[in-house]
């Protein structure tokens, strides 16, 4: 797959928010409630909510393309101060989605090279996400990459709770 990566604008925000829903519903509907997913998808995650993130401060999207088709995306965020870093500098990879027919096909990979440059970029020493505990795939894709676990949170979807791993990287 030739996949191109690019920062998204403000233009791309609508196309964001919908990649968003989809790809964590696609992602997450099989092993969760409808009833828990209809609460997150309506009163956290909307599509105005998303809309709202894109050109937020903080806040870098990247889209992946493959033959101008939109395939997946990043959301990563910078500025937040973890206790667990001390003074080190870090940035967050807050989402990272390919849309589900992408899936094993080089998406994740191009967009997390991505990340780490941009990490790099900007002189960051570490990079950090969170993946829930029962997602074995990207735990094990993270894995690959020299993530490690550091610390566990709370991640409130629907009426569940569930918990996601802190997972870490030097860079």
């Amino acid at each position: 797959m030739n996949l191109e990566i690019r920062i998204a604008t403000a233009a791309d925000a609508e196309m964001i928010a919908d990649m968003s829903r989809q790809t964590f519903y696609d992602s997450f509907i099989s092993q969760n409630t409808e009833e828990d997913m209809d609460k997150f998808m309506n009163e956290v995650f909307t599509r105005q909510a998303l809309i709202s993130e894109v050109g937020s401060p903080g806040n870098i999207f990247l889209l992946a393309f493959a033959d101008d088709e939109a395939v997946g995306y990043v959301r990563m965020r910078d500025g937040e101060k973890r206790s667990e870093f001390v003074d080190r500098s870090s940035m967050e990879i807050a989402r990272i989605y390919a849309v589900q027919r992408s899936v094993g096909k080089g998406v994740g990979t191009a967009l997390m090279k991505k990340c780490i440059e941009i990490a790099k970029e900007m002189n960051r020493q570490v990079i950090w996400l969170g993946v829930w505990e029962h997602n074995q795939r990207a735990i094990d894709f993270y894995t690959r990459w020299g993530f490690e676990k550091f610390a566990e949170h709370d991640f409130i979807l629907g009426n569940d709770v569930q918990t996601d791993w802190l997972m870490k990287k030097d860079i």
